[in-house]
């Protein structure tokens, strides 16, 4: 599954808005089988999910938000849902690596049964509770397994399990985001995105969330409302000086190494190889060419 800047959360069984995500500004949807459905309208959802899935030829990533393994739904989630055009379930209430295996076991049996071949759809590990976090190596080195979504809402499931008092400015939260952002770029995962800002008409704070969290390595956020994905989408991306600059770095870097020289100055700052290097991660990572031609 590629990079995504943006997921948006959609309820199952609400399936016109499963089409306006679809032709919303995110990266991708996460099309919810779980909290947001209630039980009498899971059957509902299923079939809205594998519509949509089946019927949509754009280029969004889809992803689906199943019931926990525990359920009575999990595996009537899998067999509608496990079919060509899904990239990944994103697995809740995770506690350690055999949850994973027991999953992959199961969407196994749904690929098989759905005639697409097995291990086509992803997982994507959602840590929601401390020892889902303690557990995170593990967990991400479990099968199928191709991102996480570091979860850091207000009074949701993580703050119930750890027990902090959550704020904007999210030093609470700072240690659990870290150390994630790191498992997961250890584990060389693509998608690595952070949940989610919940006020939805406070697009100031969902801006500065979303900065701070660009900042400290993550490239991509889960949303709960259609208008959060543009200013999402412009903070994780890359601005059109961002572009110009990393180019124009690497061109400089270029022209030292055919010069003789390992180093060398680019806008008044010394940069060698790592710094060339990680200009290109960074417009590779956004699908931008390293050059205009």
């Amino acid at each position: 599954m590629r990079s995504v800047r943006s997921l948006l959360f959609v309820p199952g069984h609400k399936a016109d808005w499963i089409v306006k995500a679809l032709h919303s500004d995110a990266d991708g949807i996460i099309i919810d089988l779980e909290d947001s459905v209630p039980s009498a309208t899971k059957a509902d959802a299923r079939t809205n999910a594998r519509d949509a899935i089946a019927a949509y030829r754009g280029d969004k990533a889809i992803v689906v938000r199943a019931n926990g393994l525990a359920t009575e739904h999990f595996a009537l989630d899998v067999q509608a849902t496990a079919i060509a055009g899904l990239d990944a379930y994103l697995l809740p209430m995770l506690e350690e690596r055999d949850d994973v295996v027991g999953f992959d076991a199961v969407i196994a049996a749904g690929e098989l049964a759905n005639g697409i071949p097995r291990a086509s759809i992803g997982v994507i590990a959602s840590f929601e509770t401390a020892r889902a976090i303690v557990n995170a190596e593990a967990i991400l080195a479990g099968p199928r397994v191709v991102g996480l979504m570091a979860a850091a809402a207000k009074d949701a499931d993580i703050a119930r399990s750890v027990g902090f008092a959550w704020t904007s400015e999210g030093a609470e939260t700072l240690y659990l985001r870290s150390r994630l952002l790191l498992a997961g770029k250890a584990a060389g995962l693509d998608v690595i995105v952070l949940g989610l800002w919940q006020d939805v008409k406070d697009l100031a704070g969902l801006r500065a969330f979303a900065e701070a969290n660009a900042g400290l390595g993550y490239r991509g956020q889960v949303l709960i409302h259609p208008s959060h994905a543009p200013v999402v989408n412009e903070v994780y991306g890359l601005s059109a000086a961002d572009i110009d600059h990393y180019r124009r770095l690497i061109a400089a870097y270029r022209a030292g190494v055919a010069a003789g020289q390992g180093a060398v100055s680019f806008d008044g700052e010394h940069i060698d190889l790592a710094h060339a290097e990680n200009a290109r991660a960074r417009l590779q990572a956004a699908g931008v060419p390293l050059t205009d031609s």
